[in-house]
């Protein structure tokens, strides 16, 4: 694919929704955090539905510590992975006290020591906490950059580092939600719905289902 439709791809998914942002819900670096923590391989509706309790009774590293493990898992607990999670983010909370004075770090490096911390997640956290021109790619974005031929790669980091490179530089910071909503909502796994794409003329899928 080349230079010019890709640009043209990125300005017809910015004509469609020029302010994307995440589906989840949160009001701090330290709710998105959390927040993230607990999407993996769940829903972000569930991580909601988790959170809209949770955050009114705990939304700082103290408070959920102070909630110990039964009381976050109350809120949790129908969240895939919750037992994991529940420890990370217990000892995430601990982290952030003791090196951070309760701050969620701003570098990729200290966020992925963070317990529950991978490459993915701390994207996230750096480019919708604290607009970082990053790109985390997820199951959805990895299959639209391959599927359209954006960015074509192996594996989520070498999509990932393509897309940073190939991604035109004022479309960079809101690119990662353009393409994981684009692989949620039209480009999805099993059937993409081409009829319905804005960007099914520039698409080099193969196999449209039209």
């Amino acid at each position: 694919m080349n230079a010019l439709k890709r640009y043209e791809i990125f300005a017809c998914l910015k004509s469609v929704n020029p302010h994307p942002t995440t589906e989840l819900e949160y009001r701090s670096p330290f709710e998105l955090l959390i927040a993230v923590i607990l999407s993996a391989q769940a829903t972000d509706k569930s991580v909601n539905l988790a959170t809209q309790k949770l955050f009114p009774q705990a939304n700082t590293p103290e408070k959920i510590i102070a909630l110990g493990e039964t009381g976050l898992t109350e809120f949790i607990k129908r969240i895939g992975l919750y037992k994991t999670k529940a420890k990370n983010i217990l000892a995430t909370c601990q982290l952030l006290i003791q090196h951070y004075q309760s701050d969620v770090p701003r570098t990729r490096e200290q966020l992925q020591q963070l317990p529950g911390v991978g490459r993915k997640t701390a994207n996230v956290i750096l480019n919708t906490a604290f607009g970082e021109p990053t790109i985390a790619v997820d199951t959805h974005i990895f299959r639209v950059a391959n599927r359209t031929g954006i960015a074509p790669g192996k594996n989520v980091l070498e999509v990932e580092l393509k897309l940073v490179k190939v991604v035109p530089k004022e479309f960079r910071l809101d690119a990662h939600h353009w393409l994981i909503l684009h692989g949620r909502y039209v480009c999805k796994a099993r059937k993409p719905e081409c009829a319905q794409c804005k960007i099914n003329h520039l698409c080099e899928y193969k196999n449209k289902t039209i």
